[in-house]
């Protein structure tokens, strides 16, 4: 057997794990022998020193070794657990210590202990001098197992106990730790002197209590979680770089100068002189940087990120025209037909003669026709759509660009669909979700970065107060939306919460009751209700009439955290916000003061942790989308933050990106220098190896 399938082998070759524990394994997310070996514990306990029991105390946890005085087993006094307990002596005189210790197990049995007997206890102390529940392990010529040491203390799953646990990774570390391979070139591992990886698991399990060799173990197999990770990110990007040919070129005037990079006489350049205002500074430096991109011949693969309001769609438009003018043609994708349609109304007469055309679902069948055949005959410079973009029906003359706005709702194999063909379509991810540079890194590492790090001028930031959820606050907020919406103002309003049905195990206010609550208490306004579970057709239909100013409420879910641009709404309502992560309130908060009237934000929170007040308050007190990005990363971790954990990206068994920052610049370096001197790492094929292994190249979005 080869050694990557021996390690991939089921865990239920380890001795001992018969079908309920291969299930309970599971629950772990260990399925196969490796998965077991990189099981690493949550927290040790130390128990190298062990006490005589003549020095224990209540609410000690005690490392002993003692002598079985006496032994019983029975029924505990209700009747339904066997119980067993023990009289223990200190082991050095085998004298009765003067107050005696017990210990006692509950619900174990067949459980005995024979007097005279030498034992190891660990536990905690209660009460009278009593250990509860303690490890225990019978002593004989061989040194203790459970005291003496530092003990590794595992996730738990039902139906596996520690001890379990612990004598199926000492098995596994026996049979198959030597067969793990090191797929770090020499040249990498001797730079930063890394310990092997055996000697690296095997100090994760049962560390020496040398503090220095447990951190010198854990940066190892962090860095290769890291340095696999960017490897294949970095691969796919040079295979992109290699591409043959891109579908248009523009012309630079002056490529040292991104300010000077598009001349004024093209189409992109009559469109910024066309514009009201001046771009910001920001936005100049990223249409350079996109124009280069598209003078260069080689496939542009750019991520945009932009706060809320940064002006990413002035950009976009911008690229569109560069394709344009080169005789290609633009996708552009939206995460809803709202936003599509909202997207084309906007543009589709600033495009300066280039034609737009909208492509979602909702288009009849005579339409439809219409629209593809004016895409396929090259007619439709710009196609602005939803997914249905990527329907087979839709045959492109000459795409040139493919733009994909708030990109983290669509799947990878929907945002790779079509970059197919040759040459390939330059492609621009935009979000308005600020991503941390260690995500940005993990995620997104084959993608060159562009930052839109300026508000507009004129601008105003949207105010934010948080208030205890009281009927006062209620009353409050009732009375200035009678004076500020509807008739008697000029606004709209969102009311965010965080479920859609009254739960019993949550005290969380649900949108359904809310809603109804709202139209009696606000039977001026119209109030409109949506959420997830609504079906596709009835959730657009309410969305476009919030845009078009048929209703002056919303009462929602999260659904509109994205996907809604309406100018004339100026207050935002989360109800429960202490429920939210900060970078999605932020988020939330982006919805309103999108036109001429400032906005406002009020986080209403019911009972929070202190916590929970810390992050409400930090959000209030910064607008700006990065710093609020980087914060919730450190407090919840990057799956909870952008949403990536189901695509596996951020499961790391070592690695932490809240924490790693450094070590991932450091694996980056690494796999950079190495793929420039070894580009299809024919010189290393371990490390190809593991990279297939481990799908690292599938991770990064790779076929």
């Amino acid at each position: 057997m080869a050694i990557a399938e021996a390690l991939s082998a089921p865990v239920r070759l380890v001795k001992g794990v018969g079908p309920a524990r291969e299930r309970a394994f599971s629950r772990l997310g260990v399925n196969t022998v490796e998965d077991l070996l990189f099981l690493f514990p949550r927290r040790y306990e130390d128990r190298r020193n062990i006490v005589p029991l003549s020095s224990v105390r209540e609410g000690d946890d005690a490392a002993v070794v003692a002598v079985v005085q006496s032994f019983e087993s029975r029924r505990a006094r209700n009747g339904s657990l066997p119980l067993a307990a023990a009289a223990l002596t200190d082991a050095e005189d085998g004298a009765l210590f003067s107050l005696p210790v017990r210990a006692v197990w509950f619900n174990r049995p067949g459980f005995t202990l024979l007097p005279g007997s030498r034992v190891a206890l660990y536990g905690r102390v209660e009460s009278g001098l009593q250990f509860v529940n303690p490890e225990v392990e019978v002593l004989t010529n061989s040194p203790p197992e459970v005291v003496g040491r530092l003990m590794p203390v595992y996730p738990a799953a039902s139906g596996l106990n520690q001890h379990f646990i612990r004598r199926s990774v000492a098995y596994a570390l026996e049979q198959w730790l030597p067969l793990m391979k090191d797929f770090l070139p020499d040249e990498i591992k001797n730079k930063h002197a890394f310990p092997s990886p055996q000697s690296a698991v095997r100090e994760l399990h049962s560390p020496t209590g040398d503090r220095e060799a447990w951190l010198k173990a854990r940066t190892r197999l962090a860095f290769d979680e890291l340095f696999l990770l960017q490897a294949g990110l970095l691969s796919r990007k040079m295979r992109h770089a290699a591409a043959s040919g891109a579908p248009v070129r523009t012309a630079l005037t002056a490529q040292k100068t991104p300010a000077c990079s598009v001349s004024p006489s093209s189409l992109c350049g009559r469109f910024i002189g066309s514009l009201p205002f001046r771009p910001t500074g920001a936005q100049t430096r990223v249409i350079g940087e996109i124009a280069r991109d598209m003078a260069s011949g080689v496939p542009m693969n750019r991520l945009l990120q932009g706060d809320v309001g940064s002006g990413k769609t002035l950009v976009a438009v911008a690229a569109m025209l560069m394709a344009a003018e080169g005789g290609g043609q633009t996708a552009f994708m939206a995460p809803t037909e709202v936003l599509a349609q909202q997207h084309y109304f906007k543009l589709k007469d600033r495009l300066l003669g280039a034609r737009a055309a909208l492509l979602t679902g909702s288009l009849g069948r005579r339409e439809r026709r219409a629209v593809t055949d004016a895409i396929a005959g090259g007619e439709v410079q710009v196609l602005i759509g939803t997914q249905a973009v990527l329907s087979s029906d839709v045959e492109f003359r000459r795409l040139a660009l493919v733009v994909v706005d708030e990109q983290h709702r669509f799947g990878v194999a929907q945002k790779n669909a079509l970059l197919t063909g040759s040459p390939l379509p330059h492609m621009l991810v935009m979000t308005a979700t600020p991503i941390p540079r260690t995500l940005t890194l993990s995620i997104y590492g084959d993608l060159d970065v562009s930052v839109l790090d300026e508000q507009p001028p004129g601008r105003k930031p949207v105010k934010t107060r948080v208030l205890r959820s009281t009927p006062a606050a209620m009353e409050k907020i009732l009375t200035y939306m009678n004076e500020h919406l509807g008739s008697r103002g000029r606004g709209q309003a969102y009311w965010v919460c965080p479920l859609i049905e009254e739960s019993d195990k949550l005290d969380l206010t649900a949108v359904l009751s809310r809603y109804e609550f709202l139209k009696c208490a606000l039977p001026r306004l119209r109030v409109a209700l949506l959420h997830g579970q609504m079906h596709g057709a009835e959730k657009q239909a309410v969305m476009r009439a919030f845009a078009d100013g048929e209703a002056d409420l919303l009462v929602s879910t999260t659904v509109i955290e994205v996907g809604m641009d309406v100018p004339r709404a100026t207050l935002m309502i989360v109800e429960d916000a202490q429920r939210f992560g900060m970078a999605q309130l932020h988020q939330l908060r982006g919805r309103v003061g999108r036109g001429a009237e400032a906005g406002m934000c009020v986080l209403l929170a019911g009972q929070t942790s202190a916590e929970g007040a810390a992050r409400l308050r930090a959000v209030a007190s910064s607008t700006d989308g990065f710093k609020i990005a980087e914060a919730d990363l450190r407090q919840r971790g990057p799956g909870e933050v952008c949403g990536v954990r189901q695509h596996g990206l951020t499961d790391f068994r070592v690695a932490d990106l809240t924490k790693d920052r450094g070590l991932l610049e450091m694996a980056r370096s690494d796999a950079a220098a190495l793929l420039e001197s070894d580009p299809t790492l024919s010189a290393h094929p371990s490390l190809r190896e593991a990279l297939r292994a481990r799908g690292s190249l599938e991770l990064a979005g790779t076929a």
